[in-house]
């Protein structure tokens, strides 16, 4: 039989929040009676008509392979040119374009850790070598800027990866350390992934820095918008770096729904932030109730947050059987940690009951 290429067998799949279907249906727990917590999107659900619009979508053309309209649309929200952006069947996508527009087989790419999976998978696609740099230890986990800057320093790599704020630590950059970092990588390709940019606290523009070297903004209008099951995202970058990665992608990759539900998204002005009024409402009760149960949350700038429960995997599986579903952080390198994304305020108090009922069961995993 054929064999596929080396780097493809090199491949390990990365875990990822949200619902395993195949788990569930050996443990006879319907996906419908789950709360979701392991997932870090709007729990509000998409801007009231997105459902109902959809319904009259034409399903029998493609879709608009330039996704124009969504596109200019997004341009004029974000008040830059049209010709800086990209649209993709969520921001993952986006980062497999990269890699593939641009890291070459032995080409290094820093990428800080503990971070998103799929960034270290890209790279093994396209057969470059990793360079990981361990963030520090707690009390926050917060990236060390003095390292990654002596890192890019010393081993000059292709690309770097960061995750701003990063998942699952929720650590929050500022502008002049992003300044600094791309100061320091000049020849490197920095990709500033913002996906949860729409619920940090304090966020800062990033847009106008395309404009100052090789950078490469990804963002996410699924966890915006609760559009998981539509998969949207986007790219802002310097105009030859977005004329790069049309190249690399494939025609029609973001399907006519995902395109019509992006374009009204953008037009519900106050949705989002009446959103994220209600989530941080729910985060910092998540807060209070976790620290009476002496399970205090690690700090964070965004709407998800790490907990220290012993044992990850047995704190998971306990709660599963109750019908909530939380991040177990084992992939990420931290098998003692569990990350939340706080949901309706109802949810939230369902999640606090069910750790108070579970925790025999739990504390003795």
């Amino acid at each position: 039989m054929l064999q596929p290429r080396p780097a493809t067998n090199k491949v390990t799949a990365c875990a990822h929040g949200g619902i395993d279907y195949t788990e569930l249906e050996k443990l006879g727990i319907s996906p419908d009676a789950i709360i979701d917590f392991s997932v870090s999107c709007n729990p509000f659900g998409p801007p009231p008509g997105i459902r109902e619009a959809l319904a009259d979508i034409s399903v029998e053309r493609y879709p608009d392979s330039e996704a124009g309209e969504l596109k200019q649309a997004l341009a004029v929200k974000l008040d830059i040119a049209s010709d800086k952006l990209i649209i993709g069947s969520g921001s993952t996508e986006l980062i497999r374009l990269i890699a593939t527009a641009y890291f070459e087989p032995n080409d290094l790419i820093l990428i800080p850790q503990p971070t998103y999976g799929e960034y270290e998978v890209a790279c093994q696609l396209a057969d470059s070598q990793i360079l990981k740099q361990p963030i520090l230890k707690e009390p926050n986990l917060k990236l060390n800027i003095p390292e990654t800057i002596k890192l890019i320093q010393k081993h000059r790599p292709k690309g770097v990866f960061l995750c701003n704020p990063n998942n699952p630590t929720g650590q929050y950059v500022s502008r002049v350390q992003v300044e600094q970092i791309m100061s320091s990588a000049q020849g490197s390709l920095l990709i500033l992934d913002e996906a949860y940019i729409a619920f940090t606290e304090n966020g800062w523009p990033s847009q106008d820095m395309v404009n100052l070297g090789s950078l490469i903004v990804l963002r996410s209008m699924t966890k915006d918008y609760a559009l998981a099951g539509l998969r949207l995202g986007y790219a802002i970058a310097a105009e030859p770096i977005i004329t790069t990665l049309k190249r690399a992608c494939p025609p029609w990759n973001v399907n006519t729904p995902a395109q019509k539900a992006g374009i009204l998204a953008l037009n519900a002005d106050s949705y989002l932030s009446e959103c994220t009024a209600k989530i941080r409402e729910a985060r910092d009760f998540l807060i209070k109730e976790l620290e009476l149960l002496g399970l205090a949350p690690l700090p964070s700038q965004t709407n998800f947050f790490l907990v220290k429960v012993g044992n990850a995997t047995a704190f998971r599986q306990a709660l599963l059987k109750k019908g909530i579903l939380v991040r177990d952080c084992t992939s990420f390198g931290l098998p003692q940690y569990i990350r939340l994304s706080p949901r309706t305020l109802p949810e939230c108090q369902k999640l606090i009951e069910s750790i108070k009922e579970a925790g025999v069961i739990i504390h003795a995993g």
